[in-house]
């Protein structure tokens, strides 16, 4: 593994940042801090953005209250976790910061985007304005703490003011016990995007390292697949981010979209696991969080790993 050396230093006035050992981290808006950074210098991006989740406003900050539910849209009924002005939201959001990110990437280097399955296409099409090309669609299966959300609207029949009580017998009856179209989840998206080559293949990886894949990093001992088999990870005591993301899963993503002594860049970097996994990949890295309190998290799993 090639020793991690540490990024060049971005004095950003008015973002927090700090370093450690091959990581820089900064607390910030992504939005801001990504415009400032030196354009050409990232060789792949690994994040995973938040989908307007229950006790995030509308900056995308972490509400007070913190969250409620992993999934679940503040405002709606309880079985119908979603909206679909959801996925449009997402998708505008997510522009500026494509733009930003095709900005930062040298020549045909890759993001890879996490997303959950119904937004996956909304992900696409924010990188693809953007002028990047999707090149593949990705799954991470689990099996592990995989809830079944799917409600049975027995509870709802039985809270009308507007049946009697044999017309609410029946409607359960004739319900038979179906639920909302909500199946076991065992899988979340990840978009493959590239920024446009300089010529060949062969010709961007001489002059810039990037736009190629390392086909011997294989989770099964073959050859790297489209489905990742990694159960979730197991969440730290003081680890409060809903959706930590394993070591393992981004330790491969990086070895197969990156060389060593590459940067990997984390716009939303959460508690830190794709600079933890960077960091033990021998890359470099660059995270930006606007919560205050997963920059403390993530920092405090750097130190440990």
């Amino acid at each position: 593994m090639a020793e991690a050396v540490a990024p060049r230093a971005v004095r950003l006035p008015g973002i927090r940042s700090s370093s450690h050992a091959g990581v820089r981290l900064y607390e910030g808006d992504c939005r801001a801090v990504l415009s400032r950074l030196r354009a050409r210098t990232v060789h792949v991006v690994v994040t995973d953005p938040p989908y307007f989740l229950d006790g995030l406003d509308a900056g995308w900050r972490k509400g007070t209250a913190g969250p409620r539910g992993t999934g679940a849209v503040g405002g709606l009924p309880v079985g119908m976790r979603f909206s679909p002005a959801q996925g449009g939201r997402l998708q505008a959001f997510l522009e500026p910061i494509a733009q930003q990110l095709w900005r930062v990437l040298k020549p045909g280097a890759f993001v890879l985007m996490f997303s959950a399955p119904r937004l996956a296409h909304r992900v696409a099409a924010a990188l693809e304005s953007s002028d990047f090309e999707i090149r593949d669609q990705f799954a991470w299966h689990y099996r592990r703490k995989s809830q079944f959300k799917a409600f049975k609207q027995d509870h709802f029949v039985k809270r009308r003011t507007d049946m009697l009580p044999s017309e609410k017998e029946e409607a359960i009856r004739r319900l038979d016990g179906r639920r909302t179209p909500q199946l076991r989840p065992q899988f979340e998206s990840i978009v493959c995007a590239q920024k446009p080559r300089e010529g060949t293949f062969v010709d961007n990886w001489l002059r810039h390292r990037t736009g190629l894949i390392d086909a011997t990093q294989a989770l099964d001992g073959r050859v790297p697949s489209t489905v990742m088999a990694i159960e979730k990870s197991t969440r730290e005591r003081y680890n409060g981010h809903l959706t930590p993301k394993p070591v393992e899963l981004c330790e491969h993503l990086i070895r197969v979209f990156s060389a060593p002594g590459q940067t990997v860049l984390d716009p939303f970097v959460g508690s830190g696991t794709t600079c933890i996994a960077a960091h033990k990949t021998g890359r470099r890295s660059i995270g930006i969080d606007v919560c205050h309190d997963y920059i403390q998290i993530a920092r405090k799993r750097l130190e440990e790993s």
